[in-house]
């Protein structure tokens, strides 16, 4: 092998081999009698299930309200363009504890929205709602900007060609563009899901109970020691590895289709 390819391959193998080898030992290491026990704690299993559930419903606001956003960045330019992409990409610059707490002042029941939403009977502190609310703010850029990338690879002469055929925006839209940006779609959905999943400085802010699975972990952790919080942990990225490979696979075979 040519010098130039060989240490390229060299650099991506030891890349692999840092990204792998944590998470191989840390499976590899756990003792099965306990990994065993683990999986029928019930707190174990409402952490882990509450954080798939939560942060699935997060993907689905992200979805609903992040598509349009990445559409209209993609389509259109305007004053402070560079500005709106720029708040959108902050949620990943800023500390999350740090995010944490502006979300607890604005959501918090005796701050501006919280107090509206309390009127309302809608609590963000201490609920899933709130949990959901966390994870969807601080991985919303995943989504956001692998949609912006969808829509700029569609060529916009198919819109205008149907806008001329006599289809309208909406049409236009559902069926011309989304389609054909759908695979850059998922795989921000899944991205943002994922990000979503590994949240801890933002949730354990405003929501420390119920518990997520990443606060389980590190009360464990310190409360007991690396004994009690690897098992936890180990399950976690097993099922999360799992649903992970699911996703893909379904992704890639709606693409094929």
């Amino acid at each position: 092998m040519k010098p130039f390819p060989l240490f390229f391959f060299t650099l991506a193998g030891i890349v692999l081999f840092l990204l792998t080898m944590p998470i191989l030992n840390m499976l590899t290491a756990s003792d099965p009698a306990l990994l065993s026990a683990t999986m029928q704690d019930k707190e174990v299993f409402h952490a882990i299930s509450l954080t798939l559930r939560t942060a699935f419903r997060a993907t689905a606001w992200g979805m609903f309200f992040g598509i349009p956003l990445a559409y209209l960045l993609a389509r259109n330019t305007f004053p402070g363009k560079s500005i709106v992409q720029g708040l959108i990409d902050l949620p990943i610059m800023i500390p999350h504890t740090a995010m944490g707490v502006a979300l607890l002042m604005v959501y918090g029941k005796k701050f501006i929205l919280g107090s509206v939403f309390a009127k309302l009977g809608i609590s963000f502190v201490g609920t899933e709602l709130g949990i959901s609310l966390a994870m969807a703010y601080v991985s919303l850029p995943f989504l956001v900007n692998s949609a912006r990338d969808g829509f700029i690879a569609v060529n916009e002469g198919l819109e205008k060609t149907a806008r001329t055929l006599g289809a309208t925006p909406w049409q236009t839209f559902y069926k011309i563009s989304l389609p054909l940006a759908r695979r850059a779609i998922i795989t921000g959905a899944i991205m943002m899901w994922a990000r979503g999943i590994s949240e801890f400085g933002a949730v354990v802010i405003l929501a420390y109970h119920p518990m997520v699975a990443p606060i389980l972990i590190w009360e464990r952790f310190e409360s007991y020691g690396l004994k009690y919080a690897r098992p936890v942990a180990s399950l976690l990225i097993i099922i999360c590895l799992i649903v992970f490979a699911l996703l893909r696979w379904l992704a890639q075979r709606k693409q094929e289709m």
